[in-house]
């Protein structure tokens, strides 16, 4: 019997895979768990309509990212935090603060956990950052940590 997963079940495949498997295993054990439907036409137009949805939302998402990555490269951002003599920052400046920023100066809103630092700012001045806009886009930024008045 051919069948749809609709499920990933060990041993046989991922979600989404269409697999050719003994009728009794498919009667007794796929069909009444909800592992898998048969794999009917009307299952793999519906089936071919969902790969065709992801495959847009994807390229969309990917040419957003590509977008935004524009409006940013070589940008510099502002952040400021309260120092103290010889440029030392009482605490530090995070992703959190950086993600602020950008959002404050561009109006875009970006996931903290793009934005890749190995580890806090502590000192002022500049420092040269890659946000990570998506699995194949990334864009360099700038970020100026300034002393609050």
């Amino acid at each position: 019997m051919r069948v749809v997963l609709t499920q990933d079940v060990k041993g046989l495949g991922r979600k989404g895979e269409i697999k050719d498997v003994a009728d009794g295993y498919a009667r007794n054990f796929l069909l009444p768990r909800g592992l898998a439907r048969e794999a009917t036409p009307e299952v793999l137009n519906q089936l071919r309509q969902q790969e065709a949805a992801r495959e847009r939302k994807a390229r969309q998402e990917l040419e957003q990212a590509r977008q935004l990555a524009r409006r940013l490269e070589g940008q510099r951002v502002t952040v400021t935090a309260r120092a103290g003599e010889n440029g030392r920052l009482f605490g530090s400046v995070t992703t959190a603060h950086i993600v602020e920023a950008i959002a404050r100066s561009f109006g875009v809103r970006i996931d903290r956990r793009r934005v890749e630092l190995d580890e806090p700012l502590r000192q002022l001045g500049s420092y040269p950052l890659t946000l990570r806009l998506h699995p194949e886009v990334t864009c360099r930024v700038t970020v100026e940590v300034v002393a609050e008045d």
